[in-house]
């Protein structure tokens, strides 16, 4: 696993994209938010997903260029559309239009049908807190869950998140799956040949497996025991029954159904802190509780107490001097397809 300079892939990832029939202005999107992905440590999510995402394109199950259909049905809430689009692309749309709405009204919310995988929530969550907006993001997935008790999947790992702007230089950014492990990591291990850890998931019948290949054909187990389940029944309602897409079974699967779109649905809620206190109040607020939040008695053999979003903003910082990691597996991918849609292969590892 070598290390690539950001903008580099980023702009190998950008002209991939282009190369399938997506316009260059959303490939760039596209890229950036797969890159930031990878520059955060969550690689699960990052230029890993572009060889899947281009190849669903080239089947004609995303529309490269979708138009985003969105309905204004109160002064504050907008119903959209995807088209079928790239999830990143079109999500990035509709975050844009709730911006101003957010800033008028004090809250603004989405659902968003008939859409794709749109990469990780936290992304959307971070931009947002960037303008001292906090946004909650949801979106439900295909089926990899089993409820609680259950032995089937039905929920997605249906991830929720939430950022909130600080005065430390970073957001504190809550971004989880409702599993007890994010399923990304078990794709990964199955394309590595490694085990998983055992507690994370069951085979397809119900037992459980630290065969990867296995806990993909079964299902990840809920994060919390029943309580993850409760959780990613709140997502899939939210996500999916209030904006008209996709269900439980009923989502595709972006991997295993080649032959149909995936309809999946996500959800916005945008809040503009001044509407509730002057900002720099609020920043106040929330570092005085950080501090004392890291100041707490620590058990022993921990050094450092660390609120969520710190670790993935110093694995930025490191990620951006050193350059992203991009693993053998992603790496042959890329080669593949800059050599089919003749594409000037551009990386090399960092010094």
């Amino acid at each position: 696993m070598g290390r690539y300079e950001p903008s580099v892939v980023a702009d190998l990832a950008c002209s991939l994209a282009e190369s399938t029939g997506v316009p260059p202005g959303d490939a760039r999107v596209l890229a950036d938010a797969l890159v930031e992905a990878d520059l955060l440590g969550t690689s699960t999510h990052g230029v890993s997903r572009l060889n899947i995402y281009l190849r669903r394109i080239q089947k004609g199950l995303i529309d490269p260029a979708a138009e985003l259909r969105v309905e204004q049905r109160r002064p504050a809430v907008l119903v959209a559309d995807a088209g079928s689009g790239l999830g990143q692309v079109q999500a990035m749309a509709v975050l844009g239009r709730l911006f101003p709405l957010a800033a008028e009204f004090g809250v603004a919310s989405a659902t968003i049908s008939n859409s794709q995988h749109f990469g990780a929530a936290g992304y959307y969550c971070n931009l947002a807190a960037e303008r001292d907006m906090i946004l909650l993001a949801m979106t439900n997935a295909e089926p990899a869950m089993a409820p609680y008790g259950g032995r089937e999947a039905f929920f997605g790992t249906n991830p929720v998140a939430v950022c909130f702007p600080t005065g430390k230089g970073y957001a504190v950014r809550v971004d989880l799956a409702t599993s007890i492990v994010a399923r990304g990591n078990i794709i990964a291990a199955a394309k590595q040949g490694d085990t998983i850890p055992l507690g994370w998931a069951i085979d397809a019948e119900g037992e459980p497996t630290t065969d990867a290949v296995a806990a993909l054909a079964g299902a990840v187990l809920t994060m919390a025991g029943h309580k993850g389940s409760a959780l990613a029944l709140m997502v899939e309602t939210l996500s999916g029954v209030l904006s008209g897409a996709a269900v439980g079974p009923e989502v595709g699967s972006m991997y295993k159904h080649m032959d149909r779109k995936q309809d999946v649905g996500h959800f916005f809620c945008l809040l503009d802190v001044a509407a509730y206190m002057d900002v720099s109040r609020f920043k106040e607020r929330i570092d005085a509780m950080i501090d004392q939040i890291k100041g707490s008695r620590r058990r022993p053999g921990v050094n450092e107490i660390l609120v969520p979003g710190e670790l993935e903003h110093r694995r930025a910082a490191e990620n951006r001097s050193m350059g992203i990691r991009v693993d053998d597996a992603t790496m042959n991918e890329l080669r593949a397809l800059c050599e089919e849609l003749e594409v000037s292969f551009t990386l090399a590892p960092s010094s």
